[in-house]
């Protein structure tokens, strides 16, 4: 998407969608994609973090049997407060697509940067009574969160930085591919050997590891964009989108309709 957008001139990463009215009236072509996703992945999160395996339940948050009232399943509760603003993210993009005659973009961009700047925090409390390797791990986890989400605070206002979508792109592929790594250090190294905690050379190459995955996600982008450089020049005159560049429309004084559209237009993006 970044790179289509970037060699197509876009002013926005998503196309602004039409409004409600025009575009149908079935429940497919309100629904979008993206919030459905979120919700179903985020569900499939949760569920797990309570019920799995089957048989236990983990929706406890205080046990009142002891006279200390301890919180306990802290780390389920943990990754479950997570996903529920990444559901939240999505509930918000279905409510401003479906629902709403006018696209609320601020809003839906307002809503997935608080997800990631919970998941920042919560990262970051994570760390309470962690050895030294799930520290650094951690650590170098926070680092591409702590971006993304600054960087779609900034968007929330400043939407149209192309250096902004490659930045966000490149640290959220950073993020998944690390989130996958982490899972595999902490509890099946290829190698059959536990990483060292107490070993300084196996953290310092922890970090090494985590800047080549830096120098991976940005070679990466590199080549996907190449590819669709490639695309573009070759086909793109064949399969031409109709409104990929994103210019002021031409309105006269005597066509009220495209008045009414661009003042209700400048409205919605004043406001969040």
């Amino acid at each position: 998407m970044v790179s289509l957008a970037l060699l197509r001139g876009q002013r926005f990463l998503s196309p602004p969608l039409h409004p409600r009215e025009k575009r149908g009236h079935r429940w497919w072509q309100l629904i979008t994609v993206q919030g459905v996703i979120k919700l179903v992945i985020s569900l499939g999160g949760i569920i797990p973090e309570f019920f799995y395996p089957p048989g236990v339940n983990r929706m406890r948050i205080v046990d009142w049997e002891d006279p200390r009232r301890p919180f306990v399943f802290y780390d389920n509760w943990d990754h479950v407060t997570m996903y529920g603003f990444f559901m939240l993210s999505g509930a918000v993009d279905i409510v401003s697509q479906a629902c709403r005659a006018w696209q609320n973009a601020k809003l839906e961009r307002a809503a997935e940067a608080l997800a990631f700047c919970v998941l920042t925090l919560l990262m970051a409390a994570h760390l309470e009574n962690k050895g030294a390797l799930e520290v650094r791990v951690h650590v170098l986890f926070i680092v591409p969160t702590f971006l993304v989400s600054l960087v779609l605070t900034i968007e929330v206002w400043v939407p149209d930085q192309p250096t902004l979508w490659v930045l966000k792109t490149w640290m959220g592929l950073v993020l998944s591919s690390w989130m996958l790594q982490l899972s595999v250090l902490m509890y099946v190294p290829p190698s059959g050997q536990p990483w060292r905690a107490e070993n300084p050379g196996d953290l310092a190459f922890l970090t090494i590891f985590f800047c080549w995955y830096l120098g991976l996600g940005a070679a990466m982008l590199a080549a996907v964009y190449g590819l669709c450089s490639l695309w573009h020049r070759r086909f793109s005159s064949w399969t031409e989108v109709p409104g990929a560049k994103y210019q002021p429309c031409p309105r006269g004084y005597g066509n009220e309709e495209l008045e009414k559209l661009g003042t209700e237009a400048m409205l919605q993006d004043g406001g969040v």
